[in-house]
Order: C-alpha cells, then sequence, then structure tokens
C-alpha cells in the first residue's frame, strides 16, 4: 500500500512537472516571436514557410531602429524612463501618506473617506479622461512631462494596499519611537517607512510597470515628438499605409527590456508585499 501511494505521489509530482514546463513555453513563446522577428527581414518574417531562427540575424536592424529619423525612438525611451520613475515615485509617496493616515490618524470620517477613494476605482477612465485633458489644456502643460505625469500621479489601489498593511503595523513600534521624542512625521520616516520595504516595492513595481506601458494618455498629451514615449513611438510602425515589421517587434523588443529588469531585481518582494498587506484578507 505504501509503494503504491509513493508511485502516486511520483506521478503527482512528474505530471505537475510536464505542467509548469509547458505554461513555461507558453509563456516564453512571445518573447521567442519578438527576438525571432526582431532580428530577421521583412522576407523572413512574411515568408510561408516557417523557420525557427532565420538563416541570417540581421543585428543591423537595432542600429536601424535609432537611426529612424522618423521615430525618435531613444528619447522616447528617455522620456518613458522619466515618466515611470517619477510617476512611481510620486505614487508611493502620496498613497503610502494617505494610507498611514487613513490607518493611524484619528478622524471621525476617515471610514468614509477611504470608502469614497475606492468608489474612485468602479468610476471608467474614460468618464475622467476629457475633464482631465480639459484641466491639463487649460494649464498649458500639453506636450510636456508635468501634463503627462501630474495627472496619474495619486492612486486608489496603491492606497487602498498602504492602509491594509498599516492597520496591521505594530503599534509597539511607533509608541517606541513616540516615547525616544520623535513627532509623527519623524516616526513615519524613520520607523514605518524602513519597516515597509516589501510594500514599497511590490507597489512600486505594479506602478512602474502601470505607467510604462500607457499609451491612450501619452498618446493625446503628447502631442509633439519631443513628448513621445516608448508606447506612442511604437504604435508609429504601423499605419494605414504601411506596417514596418522587423523595426515593430525590435522596438518591441527593446522596450520590454527594462520591464524585464525591474521584475527580475523586485520579484521577491511582489510576493512577500502582497502577502502582507492584508489584501487575501
Amino acid at each position: 500500500m505504501r509503494e503504491v501511494d509513493d508511485a502516486l505521489v511520483r506521478v503527482g509530482r512528474a505530471l505537475r512537472l510536464v505542467l509548469l514546463v509547458a505554461l513555461a513555453v507558453l509563456f516564453l513563446v512571445p518573447f521567442y516571436l519578438l527576438v525571432r522577428n526582431g532580428l530577421a527581414s521583412e522576407a523572413d518574417i512574411t515568408a510561408p514557410d516557417w523557420t525557427f531562427f532565420p538563416r541570417e540575424l540581421h543585428w543591423s536592424n537595432l542600429r536601424e531602429l535609432f537611426d529612424d529619423p522618423s521615430v525618435p525612438m531613444a528619447h522616447a525611451l528617455l522620456n518613458s524612463a522619466l515618466i515611470a520613475v517619477a510617476t512611481t515615485l510620486g505614487t508611493l509617496l502620496l498613497a503610502s501618506l494617505a494610507g498611514y493616515g487613513l490607518a493611524r490618524v484619528p478622524y471621525q470620517h476617515a471610514n468614509a473617506v477611504f470608502y469614497a477613494i475606492l468608489g474612485t476605482l468602479m468610476v471608467p477612465a474614460a468618464v475622467t479622461f476629457v475633464p482631465s485633458f480639459v484641466l491639463v489644456s487649460s494649464l498649458g502643460w500639453v506636450s510636456s512631462l508635468r501634463g503627462l505625469i501630474v495627472p496619474t500621479l495619486f492612486s486608489a489601489f496603491a492606497c487602498f494596499v498602504f492602509r491594509q498593511y498599516f492597520l496591521g503595523f505594530p503599534r509597539e513600534l511607533e509608541d517606541a519611537a513616540q516615547v525616544d521624542g520623535l513627532g509623527p512625521w519623524r516616526t513615519y520616516w524613520r520607523v514605518v517607512v524602513p519597516n515597509t520595504r516589501p510594500v514599497f516595492a511590490s507597489v512600486g513595481v505594479i506602478v512602474f510597470i502601470g505607467a510604462w506601458n500607457a499609451f491612450l494618455w501619452p498618446l493625446v498629451i503628447g502631442q509633439d515628438r519631443d513628448a513621445w514615449t516608448v508606447q506612442v513611438a511604437l504604435s508609429t510602425f504601423t499605419t494605414a499605409q504601411s506596417v514596418n515589421l522587423h523595426e515593430l517587434f525590435v522596438a518591441a523588443a527593446v522596450s520590454i527590456l527594462p520591464l524585464l529588469l525591474v521584475f527580475l531585481v523586485l520579484q521577491r518582494y511582489i510576493v512577500a508585499g502582497v502577502e502582507r498587506s492584508g489584501i487575501d484578507g
């Protein structure tokens, strides 16, 4: 009987391994297509006979991408990096302060404010798109980094995550800091923030990916070429007249590299941050 149980356990492990390998292969297929087509010629991409890799790898496609005068790819990558970093830092600052205030500051209407913030998550983005554009336009922020960054700084989801975590944060640490003479502001920066790094990292990764992948708002606000982000630049390779396939694929491959690096460096914080934020409870 024990031998049968051991055999079933081994079969179960083997099936799980096969399933994981199959899912990993499916997950990697898009990345393979990006690399394969990014290093291929137009003829290889559109050829009726599929090859795992083209006979000749066109590394010149990468140089051609950055030398293309019609698409300022390097400047678009710089804009996306500045916007994503600024949006991430600003969102972490505002959302963490709001979450900490809702969790710790004694205020009789704190729950009502919190529910009002959560209510904004149910409002479709299309509803606030036109008013936001009118406001940004009236301030003269069209085609500027301010117009691309400031309206997206606050995140109700990030505020919710921080509030849930701070509700379970040990009050003893804050009480000890106050006994040592630290006020609420210094307690937050010297005690609370250093002990919430996993939550900051996990929320930061989510916000960074969202800011990097944003398309509609940068498309409308970034009307000048100098304000294009990488997603807007990618859209210019596909027009009603032509489709520049090899540059489109190599540009897509280049555009996801920063996301992969950020995710690989901070991936362990994502699970830890979610587990400690109270979302699952």
